[in-house]
């Protein structure tokens, strides 16, 4: 909880006095076309944290685009920043935490009159908002998935080896124990749900050479974007 705490407090602090950056960059645009439309006027709390599992999970990849596209650059990969911006992940995944970042989304930041983050509220819109802040709030403690890298790598092996020969492979075994190491796994927001590479292994294992191909896929990329 000091971890969280701590951070929290250093990115207010920066997103009031640090030179962030964005400047000119050009908001690139995102196709939320796959999520349900939330209204004209702009909401305080994200609709898309309750919505259900298929709309969640729609939300998460599309911000993972979005955010890839339009705030990475600043913010860093997988939202872990490197001291330029404030890191997202220690935002709350409560109104709060919502309403601080819609601000910023909606409005941009200025300084001195230099425009240090863009307005993206117009140019992206509510949906593109929502699906961006979902998936900043539901990355993975990064501290918990590097103790997690050894167990997670073995899995991985044991995936690629069912690809080339899935004889006498054991599917619902390894979702079993994906799923369970995918709930013990945390988001530094608070959110229920970490999108962590466990997570994302399990739901593409369903019996076939190609499942076990994609899942030890999942695994690598995961687990490399954590490092």
């Amino acid at each position: 909880m000091a971890r969280k705490t701590t951070a929290l407090t250093v990115a207010f602090v920066m997103a009031a006095s640090a030179a962030l950056s964005h400047g000119d960059v050009a908001p690139q645009p995102v196709n939320t076309d796959a999520l349900p439309d939330v209204g004209d006027e702009w909401l305080t709390e994200n609709p898309y944290r309750d919505a259900g599992d298929d709309v969640w999970k729609a939300a998460v990849e599309i911000g993972a685009s979005g955010y890839n596209q339009n705030c990475a650059r600043c913010h860093g990969l997988e939202v872990i920043s490197g001291g330029l911006a404030p890191d997202l992940r220690f935002l709350e995944a409560e109104e709060y935490g919502d309403e601080w970042y819609m601000e910023r989304f909606i409005s941009g930041y200025t300084q001195n009159g230099i425009t240090k983050m863009p307005a993206f509220g117009e140019l992206l819109g509510q949906k593109a908002a929502w699906a961006i802040r979902t998936y900043i709030e539901a990355r993975p403690d990064d501290e918990q998935m590097a103790e997690l890298t050894p167990e997670l790598k073995g899995l991985r092996d044991e995936l690629a080896a069912w690809a080339a020969d899935p004889a006498g492979a054991d599917a619902d075994g390894m979702k079993a124990k994906l799923d369970e190491i995918a709930a013990g796994i945390e988001t530094l927001s608070g959110a229920p749900v970490a999108d962590s590479a466990a997570y994302r292994a399990s739901a593409l294992i369903d019996g076939s050479a190609d499942g076990y191909r994609r899942a030890a896929e999942a695994l690598t990329i995961g687990l490399s974007a954590a490092h």
